[in-house]
């Protein structure tokens, strides 16, 4: 269990070619509050990993979207350094010193207004669409916020909303400009967006991916595919009754084992991760 929750939590580091040292500069804040909701649910490697998989669950369920992270991201080829990207813009949006962070997400801008084409039904998409990230961005956030709920610790119900309204900042930076400010607006999306959601070969492709790739240690590699099925298990509806997902969630008494993960990982030392280095940049207790 311990090794499987170290790999896990070195998917939070920075990847090859991008270090970076969240304790500088002194004293800058990030764009989320240091004493709110978002820095304990972004702490919990098993929460992180299990909401992101559930995110692009609900993500490659949308048309438009599924076209544009298949067709112009890595996930096909190297699913873990993909992983480590995803999760570190995830760790700079929340931990980073704020002018990192607006950097940072400046560049992914630029890169989003260069990528455009159309869904195999013939549905042109651009990537800096407005509705498109306000669907991304809400997706990882309830995402991240439920796998935090259900496998680490239950989150109330102003705290739910917490995290959609803390991340109101980095979602109006990358174009987000209707994101959902609360659980109960990102329900109206979810049921305003529920009709032209759909399964596909890439939903079951990106499955077999996650339960596949050299995530973790061989041996671990049943904890691995327990993670994953449970990221199925938080998929709301219509998405989890979709054919590739229908029966591939957790199986009876597994939802214990995935939260006796969950509270152990949050009871182990992070070690030098973005989340220790940033509190010693706010200079806050340890």
């Amino acid at each position: 269990m311990l090794s499987a929750l170290r790999a896990l939590r070195d998917l939070m580091r920075p990847p090859p070619g991008m270090a970076f040292d969240f304790s500088r500069p002194p004293g800058e804040p990030a764009l989320t509050p240091a004493d709110g909701v978002s820095w304990r649910v972004f702490a919990n490697p098993v929460g992180l990993f299990v909401g992101g998989i559930a995110a692009v669950l609900l993500e490659l369920a949308e048309p438009s979207v599924r076209s544009g992270v298949w067709d112009h991201t890595g996930f096909r080829v190297d699913p873990v350094t993909r992983l480590r990207r995803t999760g570190f813009a995830a760790m700079m949006t929340v931990y980073g010193p704020r002018s990192a962070a607006e950097d940072m997400i400046a560049r992914v801008t630029r890169m989003h207004g260069r990528v455009r084409g159309e869904t195999p039904a013939g549905l042109p998409y651009r990537a800096d669409d407005p509705r498109l990230l306000d669907w991304v961005h809400a997706t990882a956030t309830f995402g991240f916020a439920s796998s935090h709920h259900h496998y680490v610790q239950p989150l109330s119900g102003l705290e739910r909303d917490g995290v959609f309204a803390e991340g109101q900042a980095s979602a109006r930076l990358y174009g987000a400009t209707a994101a959902p400010r609360s659980w109960a607006e990102w329900e109206a999306m979810l049921a305003h967006t529920a009709p032209t959601l759909e399964g596909s070969t890439i939903l079951a492709e990106f499955l077999r991916i996650m339960t596949d790739a050299p995530i973790v240690p061989a041996p671990l590699r049943p904890v691995q595919r327990l993670l994953v099925r449970a990221a199925v298990q938080i998929a709301p509806e219509p998405v989890r009754s979709l054919p590739q997902l229908r029966g591939r969630g957790l199986r009876a008494g597994e939802a214990v084992l995935v939260r006796a993960l969950g509270r152990t990982a949050g009871m182990l030392p992070l070690g030098d991760t973005p989340p220790v280095q940033a509190t010693r940049r706010l200079a806050r207790p340890g």
